[in-house]
C-alpha cells in the first residue's frame, strides 16, 4: 500500500506540477503552504495563510515568544506614566518600508487604528484609549481612560488579525477594504510580478531589513535573521502531489501534511516530520446568525445534541489519541482559563433521532443550509464533509457549496440572505494560541451585524462577561468568569468548538532553524 502511494505521489507530482524543479539553490527555500494566498491583507481577514503571508512582509511593534509573553520588536522600549494611563512607545531607529521611506510614528498610529476596527484585541484596546497620537516622528503615545496591562500583548499578538505596520498612506484605507499594495517594513518583499493566482507566490529578502539586536528568535520575537534571498510559495492542493515533491527533493517544507501522508513521509530519513505549534488548533463550526434557521437560538442549542468532537477529529488526524484532545470548549485546553464547565453536552453517545426532533420543536421549518465546503484546503474539507453528514443526519435541508478556500474566506464576508448568496455555516480552526482568554478570542465576540465578525452573533451577555474578564484583577477570578462565559458560548452559541488537534509539518532535514509556532521564514537555513 506504501509502495504504490508513493508511486502515485511521484507520478502526480511529475504530470501535475510540471515546472517545479529541484530545490537546488541554497538560497532559494522551496514551500507548499496550506491553500493558494487569495487575500492579502492582513487586516481584512484572520485566514491564517493571509497572517503567513503578511509576517512576511509586515513587521510588529512588540512580538511574542512561545510563552505569550510581549517583548519590542520594531519598538525600542515603552514606557508608562500616569498611574498605567500614559503609554509611550519609541521607534527603534533605521526602520524602512519596502519602498525606501522611513518608518515613522503616525504611519504606526495609522495602522494600529485600522487594525483596532477588525481585531478584537485592537477593538479592546481603542475601547480603552482616550488618544492615540505621534508626537514626533519616534514616538507613539497611548492616552488610555484606565490603564490596559496587556497593551504590548495586543500590539505583539501573533495571531489574526495581527497589528502589521504598514506606511500610513495604505493604512489610511478603510478597514473594510482591502488594501492589494504590498508595501511594509517585514524581512520580505512581496513580489507583485511574479504572482499566479492559484499557484505561485513568491518573496524575496528585503535587503534594508534591520533585525533587532540581541535576543533569541522565538516564535514572532528576537531578532529576526533572513538566510534565503528568495522564498517560493507553490500552492498544491493535491496532498498525493504535495507528498511526492517533498519526497522527491522538489520542494523543501511543506505546512501541513495530510495525516494519512504522514507515516509515509516519517518513514523518509531525509524528512523531518513534528508539531509545530504545542498549543494545537481548535475546530470550529462558524454559523451565520443574520439567516435561518441558525438565527434562532433554540435551533442553535439542540444542533449540540448531535456535535460528535470525536468525528470531526478523527477525520482531520486520525485515530491516533495523542494528535488530538475531546471534549473542548471555549478556551485552550490544558490553559489557564479552560475548564470542564457545561462540556457534558459533548460527552456520551450521539442519537440524531432525538436531535432531529429537538430541532424540529425548536422550530426549524426546512430551510435551506448553504455549508461553504474548500476543496483546496484537505483538514477543512474533511471538516466540511463530516458537518453535512452530520446535519443531514439530524433533518437539514443541506446545501454543500464546494468552492476554493479564498472564495470562502471573501464570502463569508457576505451578510445577504441565502437566495442572494449568503451563507448559513463553514468550518475552520483557530490557533489555540489564539483562544487563550476571551479578549483575543475572536469567536466569542458577540457585537452584533454593526461591527461584529462574520456570522454577527448577538449577545450582551457575552460582552459583559468579557468586560468583566478584563476588569478582573486576580487569575481565580479570571477563572471563575472564564467559566461563566463558556456556559454563555454554550447557550447563546456562537459558534460550536469541535474539539483540539495537533498538526504536523514536514520538511527536508537540509533545512534547519525553523521556530516553533506557525510558519516563519526567519531563522531558517539551509544546511
Amino acid at each position: 500500500m506504501i509502495g504504490r502511494r508513493t508511486l502515485l505521489a511521484a507520478g502526480a507530482a511529475t504530470l501535475a506540477a510540471p515546472s517545479i524543479v529541484a530545490a537546488q539553490g541554497s538560497r532559494v527555500l522551496k514551500f507548499i503552504p496550506q491553500s493558494d494566498v487569495t487575500v492579502l491583507d492582513p487586516i481584512w481577514t484572520t485566514a491564517y495563510v493571509t497572517r503567513n503571508h503578511g509576517y512576511m512582509v509586515f513587521d510588529t511593534l512588540f512580538g511574542s515568544n512561545g510563552k505569550f509573553e510581549a517583548s519590542p520588536q520594531m519598538a525600542e522600549g515603552l514606557t508608562v506614566e500616569n498611574d498605567g494611563k500614559l503609554v509611550r512607545i519609541t521607534l527603534r531607529p533605521g526602520l524602512k518600508f519596502h519602498d525606501g521611506t522611513p518608518v515613522l510614528a503616525r504611519d504606526c498610529v495609522a495602522s494600529i487604528q485600522r487594525w483596532g476596527k477588525r481585531d478584537t484585541y485592537g477593538q479592546t484596546l481603542l475601547a480603552f484609549t482616550e488618544e492615540l497620537s505621534a508626537p514626533d516622528d519616534k514616538t507613539i503615545q497611548f492616552r488610555l481612560m484606565a490603564p490596559f496591562p496587556l497593551l504590548p500583548q495586543a500590539l505583539g499578538k501573533p495571531a489574526s488579525n495581527f497589528a502589521a505596520m504598514m506606511p500610513e498612506r495604505l493604512a489610511r484605507t478603510d478597514a473594510f477594504t482591502q488594501v492589494t499594495e504590498m508595501v511594509g517594513s517585514g524581512p520580505f518583499r512581496f513580489n507583485a510580478k511574479e504572482r499566479v493566482p492559484g499557484s505561485q507566490v513568491v518573496y524575496e529578502r528585503f535587503a534594508d531589513y534591520k533585525p533587532r539586536e540581541g535576543g533569541v528568535p522565538d516564535w514572532t520575537a528576537g531578532p529576526k535573521i533572513v538566510n534565503f534571498d528568495r522564498v517560493e510559495w507553490r500552492v498544491i492542493p493535491d496532498a498525493a502531489t504535495a507528498a511526492g515533491a517533498l519526497q522527491n527533493n522538489e520542494v523543501d517544507w511543506w505546512e501541513n501534511p495530510t495525516q494519512d501522508l504522514v507515516p509515509l513521509l516519517k518513514k523518509n530519513a531525509n524528512i523531518n516530520v513534528f508539531v509545530q505549534d504545542p498549543t494545537g488548533q481548535v475546530a470550529c463550526m462558524r454559523l451565520n446568525h443574520l439567516n435561518p434557521p441558525f438565527d434562532n437560538p433554540a435551533i442553535r442549542r439542540a444542533l449540540l445534541k448531535a456535535i460528535s468532537q470525536t468525528d470531526f477529529q478523527q477525520a482531520v488526524v486520525g485515530d491516533n489519541p495523542d494528535m488530538f484532545h475531546v471534549p473542548a470548549g471555549a478556551f485552550c485546553p490544558g490553559t489557564p482559563m479552560a475548564s470542564e464547565a457545561g462540556l457534558e453536552v459533548f460527552k456520551g453517545p450521539r442519537d440524531y433521532a432525538a436531535a432531529k426532533k429537538a430541532i424540529l420543536e425548536a422550530g426549524y421549518k426546512g430551510e435551506k443550509v448553504v455549508l461553504m465546503a474548500p476543496t483546496d484546503f484537505p483538514i477543512l474539507k474533511a471538516l466540511a464533509d463530516v458537518g453535512a453528514d452530520m446535519l443531514t443526519k439530524c433533518g437539514f435541508n443541506v446545501d454543500y457549496q464546494a468552492s476554493d478556500w479564498g472564495s470562502v474566506v471573501t464570502r463569508r464576508a457576505k451578510k445577504e440572505s441565502i437566495d442572494k448568496g449568503g451563507w448559513s455555516l463553514f468550518h475552520t480552526f483557530w490557533a489555540g494560541g489564539d483562544q487563550l482568554n476571551p479578549v483575543g478570542h475572536a469567536f466569542m465576540r458577540a457585537q452584533g451585524p454593526a461591527t461584529g465578525m462574520f456570522g454577527w452573533p448577538t449577545s450582551p451577555a457575552l460582552e459583559t462577561l468579557r468586560d468583566q474578564w478584563i476588569a478582573a484583577s486576580d487569575l481565580g477570578s479570571q477563572k471563575k468568569i472564564a467559566a461563566d462565559l463558556q456556559l454563555q458560548v454554550l447557550n447563546d452559541v456562537p459558534y460550536i468548538p469541535l474539539g483540539q488537534n495537533f498538526f504536523n509539518t514536514a520538511h527536508r532535514k537540509s533545512i534547519t532553524g525553523v521556530l516553533d509556532g506557525f510558519v516563519t521564514f526567519w531563522n531558517v537555513r539551509r544546511a
